[in-house]
């Protein structure tokens, strides 16, 4: 092989991926859209808020605060607004017609610890309340990662006794339970030769707290990351959620049982061409001992890996919302010179159970429940929503939004 031709393949195998585990609200929007001019700005401690008044008014009154999701690096909140409207659905402009102010809380760094973000989101709510004209009870939530930071935030409030004055905590297919990026597509990600964005998101803090299993990529085991136990460990020392406020959550995913069309085991993407990681193969998650996930393979320095899982379920296909993850790394695949057999771009990320706190996703019965058939008080939370069929991570949607409006405090 000519040093030319070395060089070209070690190029082609510095692929990022670093959009895998984002959610798409906190991503560059496919199209752009008119978004109302912010009133104001807040920095914050860890972060910043930009305000939105309602319609015709100058002052903070019914205040809706809507925290920013997971992605790498400084929230750009206009990518935020802009996917609030960029859809079938206007939120932002829904909320502002009924006279709600809209505060957007972003962080400086989204990887950070929730913990830490939480920071931003308890200094956005005592500004709220100072800015506050009249007594107006407060609505705190968030989209993806933003409903956990939320979430900790309310309730590291009330355990410092520190009144919130929130009449209503809302999350948006927040993994509650636990998300999923597939084992295969996170050893991937430290199978690329040099350091990368993928690979530094995929070890970010806030990743392995969100994540069901975190492929740990010095033991090359998967495991609930400590981070992730420490985390919940500390919820449940505060109460798990905030007890003051009303809780509702809303899933991207179907509640009737109803999965994706990925069928278990089988090939979601394979590295077809002659450079960017050839044959190198990525399957659909299955249940079983010893279940090959992906088959990695590349070309400097050579190395094959075999990634294998045991003891999960069909995650996959399960009922949630979904992420186009392995479509990111056909795209980028492609993009270095390769040639892709794509087969499933999107699977489930945030499974409906998950974003509606009702069950764990460990066992496929639990996994694939019929959330219409559970019991509503099995749930965490006082009262939850789906979508009529399983549609993308984070979208916003008539039926969610609409949903949520109508249980806005008077």
């Amino acid at each position: 092989m000519s040093a030319s031709q070395d060089g070209k393949d070690a190029q082609a195998e510095q692929i990022s991926g670093d959009l895998i585990a984002a959610a798409p609200l906190s991503s560059a929007p496919p199209i752009q859209v008119p978004v109302q001019q912010r009133d104001d700005e807040w920095a914050l401690p860890g972060g910043f808020a930009w305000v939105y008044h309602g319609e015709g008014g100058s002052h903070v009154r019914k205040p809706v605060i809507m925290a920013d999701g997971f992605n790498l690096g400084r929230s750009d909140l206009q990518w935020l607004a802009q996917g609030l409207e960029g859809g079938e659905y206007k939120f932002l402009t829904s909320l502002r017609r009924l006279g709600h102010t809209v505060i957007l809380v972003g962080f400086d760094e989204r990887t950070a610890p929730i913990e830490e973000n939480a920071e931003a989101v308890i200094e956005a709510i005592r500004r709220t309340i100072a800015e506050r004209v009249g007594d107006d009870r407060l609505t705190v939530g968030g989209f993806s990662m933003g409903g956990l930071v939320t979430r900790y935030a309310l309730a590291r409030m009330e355990e410092q006794r520190m009144d919130h004055q929130t009449a209503l905590y809302f999350s948006y297919d927040t993994p509650h339970r636990g998300a999923v990026i597939p084992i295969g597509l996170q050893a991937f990600a430290h199978f690329i030769p040099r350091d990368n964005a993928f690979a530094e998101q995929m070890n970010s803090p806030a990743t392995r707290q969100m994540l069901w299993r975190h492929h740990n990529s010095e033991t090359g085991k998967d495991e609930v990351d400590p981070l992730r136990t420490r985390l919940l460990a500390e919820l449940d020392e505060m109460g798990g959620w905030p007890q003051i406020p009303r809780k509702i959550a809303v899933a991207n995913g179907a509640g009737d049982g109803t999965g994706l069309p990925v069928p278990p085991g089988d090939v979601a993407l394979k590295s077809t061409g002659l450079i960017a990681f050839p044959g190198t193969t990525f399957y659909t998650q299955s249940a079983g001992d010893g279940v090959t996930v992906a088959e990695l393979k590349r070309l400097l320095p050579p190395k094959s890996q075999k990634v294998t899982t045991s003891g999960y379920p069909e995650l996959d296909g399960a009922p949630g919302g979904t992420l186009a993850s392995y479509k990111i790394v056909a795209d980028e695949l492609v993009a270095k010179g390769g040639k892709a057999d794509l087969r499933h771009e999107a699977i489930c990320f945030v499974p409906t159970v998950s974003a509606v706190a009702i069950r764990d996703i460990d066992k496929q019965d639990d996994l694939y429940a019929k959330v219409t058939a559970i019991d509503p008080q099995e749930s965490e939370v006082d009262d939850f929503y789906w979508s009529s069929t399983n549609t993308p991570h984070t979208a916003i949607t008539s039926e969610l939004c609409e949903w949520i409006i109508a249980r806005l405090p008077e």
